[in-house]
């Protein structure tokens, strides 16, 4: 059987979305790519976003392909699956755009979409499977096994639509280490969370899966929740892989790096390479010593989510921090002395006065750490606060419902200033993809 892995030529215009726009590998593929292949079928990696390439161009190398599955993410790399654009417009536009000609191609899609909301997803896309959770391990298996005892696996029958109640979790000790031979490396030159102009190639990796908190705001809980960390091995292979093509940054796209017990020598691997990384964490896992090391391992990009300057702000979004503000300043600001970029990211709740907020930011921002603008929450179908927000659990009316919400409360006070501060209805962003085919 042969699988063709899409990843769109991703398009933000109008979208609420603020992830990165620019292109990020899409491991979620490639690490299935090696299991499809692992399994005894042939794969196609087709990454339209770090290759430039247009519907056509991307249709074509499909075609000559002739796939049994054609599959789709519905939002751009997983480090964005937490917060991708609610509306499912390029994903319609490519599952539509994409005709295989001879062969009739399963669609597939997967990503937060299909996990949250599938059967919306599959009446969208048109698609024939949506995969819910981690599709890394469960893709491969569309090809031999039936699919309602596939984990995860949800599509149409002549009854209706069969939903599956379980998740797709995959079993991290059985992927193996990328080695990129089915990536164009040389054309990702964007170096994620780096502000200069450094012309240097760039990539990203990913050392642990999911989160072992369960913060109110974030959309993790139907797919990579479950902590889980890779060998150190594993991932220095995949370093040396990419440092061998010329890459000089690498990204971690861990949901929370430095929580797992392989981190230090996993630090101290990567501190031996002439490498630069950078990673998103809370800086409540870290203490002066691992700092020190941190530094030694030639970070130069820390994100740090703070979220609440107040205890009560963090109770209220459960973060679970034992650590008080002052000694979470103390720590970015020496985590400032060793990394060139250190961020603190806040969140609006209504614990925090704007004032008390201010002035914690400019203290910090005096001395080197950049401190964001407390940022709206987007209820994501999904996440602790959507059910929190609307009292129920998603539904297929879920992204629409938690679209309108968020511009309906945030138009007048404001987006975070990297969306779109006029963003259009999602349903007109969905629709709009018809002009396209």
């Amino acid at each position: 059987m042969k699988f063709a892995l899409v990843n769109p030529n991703w398009d933000f215009q109008g979208s609420i979305y603020f992830g990165c726009r620019e292109a990020h590998i899409p491991l979620e593929l490639m690490f299935a790519y090696d299991q499809i292949v692992a399994s005894g079928h042939e794969a196609l990696l087709v990454d339209a976003h770090t290759n430039r390439l247009t519907l056509d161009q991307a249709r074509r190398k499909v075609h000559a392909f002739g796939p049994h599955f054609l599959v789709i993410p519905t939002a751009p790399s997983y480090l964005f699956w937490r917060c991708p654009p609610p509306e499912l417009r390029v994903p319609m536009e490519w599952f539509g755009g994409l005709d295989t000609g001879n062969v009739k191609a399963v669609r597939v899609a997967i990503g937060p979409h299909p996990s949250a909301t599938p059967a919306a997803t599959l009446r969208k896309t048109n698609c024939d499977v949506a995969l819910r959770g981690e599709a890394d391990q469960t893709l491969a298996q569309l090809a031999s096994r039936s699919w309602s005892e596939i984990a995860g696996c949800c599509f149409r029958t002549e009854q209706g639509v069969h939903i599956s109640a379980d998740q797709g979790v995959t079993d991290m000790r059985m992927l193996r280490p990328l080695d990129f031979h089915n990536y164009a490396v040389e054309n990702h030159w964007h170096r994620h969370h780096v502000f200069t102009d450094d012309q240097a190639l760039g990539a990203e990796l990913e050392f642990a899966r999911g989160c072992p908190w369960a913060c109110v705001f974030c959309n993790k809980t139907l797919f990579r929740n479950k902590f889980r960390e890779r060998c150190v091995d594993a991932v220095m292979r995949e370093v040396d892989a990419l440092l061998a093509r010329g890459v000089t940054y690498i990204y971690f796209i861990d949901e929370v790096f430095g929580a797992g017990r392989g981190t230090q020598n996993l630090l101290k691997a990567i501190a031996e390479r002439p490498v630069q990384i950078g990673l998103q964490t809370r800086i409540d896992l870290w203490s002066e010593e691992t700092l020190e090391l941190l530094g030694r391992a030639h970070c130069i990009s820390m994100e740090c989510g703070i979220e609440s300057i107040t205890d009560e702000g963090r109770q209220e979004l459960n973060k679970n921090c034992r650590m008080s503000t002052d000694r979470m300043a103390e720590l970015l600001l020496y985590a400032r002395r060793h990394i060139p970029w250190v961020q603190a990211n806040l969140i609006l709740t209504p614990q925090d006065d704007r004032g008390q907020t201010h002035e914690w930011q400019e203290h910090l921002r005096a001395r080197g750490v950049w401190v964001s603008e407390p940022v709206p929450m987007f209820p994501f179908p999904g996440s602790p606060l959507y059910e929190k927000t609307f009292g129920m659990l998603p539904d297929d009316q879920a992204w629409e419902r938690a679209h309108a919400f968020y511009t309906s409360t945030f138009a007048d006070k404001g987006y975070s200033d990297i969306q779109e501060q006029k963003p259009v209805p999602l349903e007109d962003l969905e629709n709009a993809h018809l002009s396209h085919l």
